[in-house]
């Protein structure tokens, strides 16, 4: 070995160790499973409670990154996410039947928890949302564990009598976040309407 390349091996070692490190972090999430149980769902977070930045998971690169706008990273100018929002993995929104070709997007109402966990959640509302005349429909879920709920509400009939202003709130929020997008609601739904929606977008 040249030995004037003897003094670069620690250095070499170390990049290599930070790289190995770097791409075994790096993880697939698109495609875990949508199911967790029977009655119960995977959620994986992009974007915590009370964030303003909005984070998206790269399927390519498979990482989390901040959405860029105009070559800057995407804030949102209004007030921050009400839940933790992502996706249901192995769930798809045909472009064909009038989805928008992503993922479901769930948002989950709990205490904050950080981008790339991944929660099993219980369905309870569908918010039945049209968004530049695709379907972008929202579904809104609790923890399953009930020691990281938020609302005592496992049902959406719970919901409407225990806390009627949520709804209005999450709809509002959706309606006014971006007001470059031309969006308006269908409606709602229950934990039932949910479920179809969810199972009707299984992958597998």
């Amino acid at each position: 070995m040249s030995t004037g390349l003897k003094p670069l091996i620690p250095f070499l070692f170390l990049f290599a160790l930070v790289y190995l490190q770097s791409c075994g972090s790096a993880k697939e999430y698109y495609n875990l499973p949508a199911k967790a149980s029977e009655s119960t769902f995977n959620a994986v977070i992009e974007i915590p409670a009370g964030t303003n930045k909005k984070y998206e998971y790269q399927f390519l690169q498979k990482k989390f990154i901040v959405d860029l706008e105009n070559g800057s990273e995407r804030i949102i100018d209004f007030l921050s996410y009400p839940g933790n929002y992502g996706f249901i993995p192995s769930t798809l929104s045909k472009s064909n039947t009038g989805g928008d070709g992503d993922a479901l997007d769930v948002l989950v109402i709990s205490e904050s928890v950080a981008t790339g966990t991944v929660l099993e959640i219980l369905p309870i509302a569908i918010l039945k949302l049209i968004d530049d005349g695709e379907m972008d429909y929202k579904i809104i879920a609790v923890p399953q564990d009930r020691v990281k709920r938020i609302i005592g509400a496992s049902t959406y009939a719970e919901i409407t009598t225990k806390y009627p202003a949520l709804l209005k709130i999450v709809a509002l929020w959706f309606l006014n976040y971006n007001p470059k997008d031309t969006s308006t609601i269908e409606g709602w739904g229950n934990e039932k309407e949910a479920l179809e929606e969810i199972n009707l977008h299984l992958k597998n």
